[in-house]
């Protein structure tokens, strides 16, 4: 009987030291809310997984947050929506080979009454005007997202930043905004691929879209090694190569929500 315990707990050991040995390697991303929030990276992230046998952790944060966790050293690589925010990481030293990705573009989004008339509006510095003027609730992420960063740009349209009780910065993600401006049949913007996932379960309707300063790139950056020799810059590399493949572009081009495509692909078309 003792030798058979022996032998047991001698086979358990070389189980657990192959299992040890063959541990999945991790890799660590720091990304928007509205890449998760639209499901985008549960097509997307798997067969990466799969093709290099990895495993990649996704914080899904603000662009912000996400910046700074890159400029930390927390992350191996950031996947974010704010162009400005984003060459000052690299323009810093903190972020190397900064490329597109893909695009889609931002919305504002309220009550099918529209209070403010943005519907009419005929183009983006009138439709913020509009919005001041009335002050009908807006929501804001007030979370220093890259939707956030966008919103402020677009006050500054109007000549001023919002104040006032109608002004509700939450600092929150975008699905969650989305959520509070449809129980408050309140404003909102929104990026539209985080609308189009949770279209059908809100009255919201979009109410001013299509101008050039909606435009909402994406772009991956790697955390420079030479700030932080301890990130994994070659896999955070396959990472960004393979969104950018053909393969991945492909995955991109082809998720849709309810027959929608939510993203463009920027690398090859």
């Amino acid at each position: 009987m003792k030798r058979f315990y022996s032998l047991t707990i001698f086979v358990l050991l070389c189980c657990a030291s192959v299992y040890s040995s063959a541990e999945v390697e991790r890799l660590k991303m720091a990304t928007t809310t509205s890449t998760d929030n639209s499901a985008l990276l549960a097509v997307l992230n798997p067969p990466f997984e799969k093709k290099y046998g990895v495993k990649l952790d996704v914080i899904s944060v603000g662009t912000g947050k996400a910046i700074r966790l890159g400029k930390n050293g927390d992350v191996d690589l950031i996947l974010v929506h704010a162009p400005g925010a984003e060459k000052k990481f690299v323009n810093e030293g903190s972020g190397i080979e900064r490329q597109p990705v893909m695009h889609n573009d931002f919305v504002i989004v309220g009550s099918a009454n529209d209070p403010a008339k943005l519907k009419n509006a005929k183009d983006m510095k009138q439709a913020m005007t509009r919005l001041m003027e009335e002050k009908h609730i807006f929501i804001s992420r007030g979370d220093d997202s890259g939707t956030h960063k966008k919103e402020k740009n677009l006050w500054a349209m109007a000549g001023e930043q919002p104040t006032g009780t109608w002004y509700l910065s939450v600092g929150q993600g975008m699905g969650i905004v989305l959520r509070i401006a449809d129980d408050k049949e309140a404003y909102t913007l929104t990026d539209r691929g985080t609308y189009l996932a949770y279209k059908d379960k809100m009255k919201l309707r979009v109410l001013f879209e299509k101008d050039d300063a909606l435009y909402n790139p994406y772009h991956v950056i790697m955390v420079n090694p030479e700030k932080h020799p301890h990130t994994k810059i070659d896999l955070a590399r396959k990472y960004s190569e393979f969104i950018r493949s053909e393969e991945g572009q492909s995955l991109i081009r082809n998720f849709k929500v309810n027959g929608e495509v939510l993203f463009h692909p920027d690398v090859i078309k």
